[in-house]
């Protein structure tokens, strides 16, 4: 009996994270005064983004995802969502377009974003990670652009500093249309914190609710790990070099945390187990994040 009741605690706690991140998909306002086209302006920034070239069509970018080097899955199909979102838009508006009679001012808006999922698999015996993305989610200013670059660079370098302790890893990309770009993160976000029973330390948006994190016992440095998931919305152009090889994964990490402020629109850091005594089977590995790949 108090062998069982001792390992209860560890079950319970197996699954918590931490997560930090934030940033913004509002596009700049349209100015208030500027010349009205014979068919008005509808839609928003739903009606696409003619405006960049007007050669006629859809009026807006028809946009391939690149899918993982890890074999799609879920990302691969929200990705392939928002597009096919977009297209039924497009097709229904198609005989609808609005005239170009006035010079309307084009808002300063991407045609697309690029979005990245990159997830790291290590073996337990990287606390100092978890040291390390504690501290940053303490003290990061994730109200800002240039916060969220020091995290995204800051939580690259942290993984960098563990290469000997990298199992698993799986990167996905793809672009999505500008209208659809908030929802899709929001989607990937929410799929990922789903498997988090609860969120120890959080700092997204400027707002930090971390909390306490008990320790339950050491974890077994050989049997059980930590997972971290960078995942990125970004108008950057620099393509990932995979994730097949640790020396794939080493070239991607830096390639990420290279990104920009200014192209940085948004990102999320989250990481299963949070802190020290917390544990992640090999059985809770697989079943959490299937697409992972051994190096």
């Amino acid at each position: 009996m108090l062998g069982l009741s001792l390992a209860m605690p560890q079950q319970a706690d197996a699954a918590r994270g931490g997560r930090m991140g934030g940033g913004s998909f509002r596009a700049p306002s349209m100015p208030r005064t500027m010349p009205r086209s014979s068919g008005g302006y509808r839609g928003g920034y739903g009606g696409g983004y003619g405006g960049y070239g007007r050669r006629g069509g859809f009026g807006f970018p028809f946009i391939i995802p690149i899918f993982g080097f890890g074999g799609g899955g879920l990302f691969g199909l929200l990705i392939l969502m928002a597009i096919a979102g977009v297209l039924v838009n497009a097709l229904r508006g198609a005989g609808s377009a609005p005239g170009i009679g006035g010079a309307v001012a084009t808002p300063a808006v991407p045609s697309k974003v690029n979005m990245i999922q990159l997830q790291v698999g290590l073996l337990a015996g990287a606390k100092a990670l978890q040291d390390d993305l504690r501290t940053l989610a303490k003290s990061a200013d994730t109200s800002s652009s240039a916060g969220l670059q020091r995290v995204l660079q800051e939580s690259t370098l942290a993984l960098l500093r563990q290469p000997d302790l990298w199992v698993y890893a799986n990167a996905e990309s793809g672009s999505v249309p500008f209208n659809t770009a908030e929802a899709t993160f929001n989607r990937l976000s929410i799929n990922e914190r789903s498997k988090l029973d609860a969120e120890v330390t959080s700092n997204v948006g400027g707002q930090n609710l971390s909390g306490t994190t008990d320790v339950v016992g050491d974890a077994d440095a050989t049997n059980e790990f930590i997972v971290v998931t960078l995942l990125v919305a970004s108008t950057a152009t620099a393509q990932l070099k995979g994730a097949s090889t640790a020396e794939e994964l080493r070239q991607s990490l830096r390639i990420l945390g290279s990104t920009s402020s200014s192209d940085l629109i948004a990102l999320e850091v989250i990481w299963q187990p949070e802190g020290r005594g917390d544990v992640l089977s090999a059985e809770e590995l697989i079943t959490a994040y299937p697409n992972l790949q051994h190096l």
